[in-house]
């Protein structure tokens, strides 16, 4: 029986969501438009005193907000995301989801992932779960397209994590065919 024991944090569910959103294509691209054309915008203006009112201490000014916002707006465009994430939890969904888990394979019943979480016992069949990816410091379980047990490497307390995943891989594949 392969088994691993983990901690699941309030920073694993935002860098989950983090990732999720970075994963947007129409979100990147409003990030990138914000981060250039909005600065851009600034530079023309702060062109226009410079050239048009000779105003040198003004154009610099308005240099400056613009390289701000081109360099500050991505970052507080995350920190919003990231205080509404944690908005849009209950403090008791949040008890149910932070926490201890443990997810087994028993080769005894191999139709399904157990889990046991702050929410209670669960089994999961693994012709209902679609993949395993691998993060730099993440595994990740999805169950549905934006939803994934988020496994942290370094909130592992017992079991191996590369072996779990790699049988946790195959079983997906054997039983999605």
């Amino acid at each position: 029986m392969l088994e691993i024991e983990y901690e699941f944090q309030e920073k694993d569910l935002i860098h989950f969501n983090e990732l999720q959103f970075m994963r947007n294509e129409d979100i990147k691209n409003n990030i990138k438009k914000n981060r250039w054309l909005i600065p851009a915008f600034i530079t023309v203006l702060g062109s226009y005193y410079y050239f048009f009112y000779n105003d040198i201490q003004t154009t610099a000014y308005v240099l400056v907000i613009g390289v701000l916002w081109g360099l500050l707006s991505p970052l507080y465009i995350l920190k919003d995301l990231h205080r509404q994430v944690l908005k849009s939890y209950s403090e008791k969904e949040k008890v149910n989801m932070f926490g201890m888990y443990k997810l087994k394979i028993d080769p005894s019943n191999p139709k399904y992932l157990f889990e046991e979480s702050p929410s209670g016992k669960n089994k999961m069949a693994w012709d209902e779960l679609l993949r395993v990816e691998y993060g730099k410091r993440y595994v990740y379980i999805f169950i549905t397209l934006d939803t994934a047990l988020v496994i942290p490497v370094e909130g592992v307390k017992s079991g191996n994590l590369e072996q779990f995943a790699e049988q946790a891989e195959k079983m997906i594949e054997r039983y999605s065919s």
